[in-house]
């Protein structure tokens, strides 16, 4: 997969961070559902081992953030 798509995985993720810091929680869940749906599109799509690992990888963060959004 394009190590492309990765990096902007990661600067999605340090979004809803930032957007979670600034305590803009509906603005984090928001983004954090669209970055769901892309590792849920990029999950139908995977091949290899490695990618698998990667979006798991992913979607255990996105659980705790959600989490986080939700605790406060």
């Amino acid at each position: 997969m394009n190590s492309q798509v990765y990096e902007e995985l990661k600067k999605e993720v340090q979004e809803i961070i930032d957007l979670i810091a600034s305590k803009q929680n509906r603005e984090a869940n928001n983004k954090l559902r669209e970055v769901s749906e892309t590792l849920d599109e990029l999950l139908d799509h995977a091949e290899e081992d490695e990618e698998l690992l990667e979006i798991s990888r992913y979607q255990v963060l996105l659980n705790q953030l959600h989490q986080k959004i939700n605790a406060e």
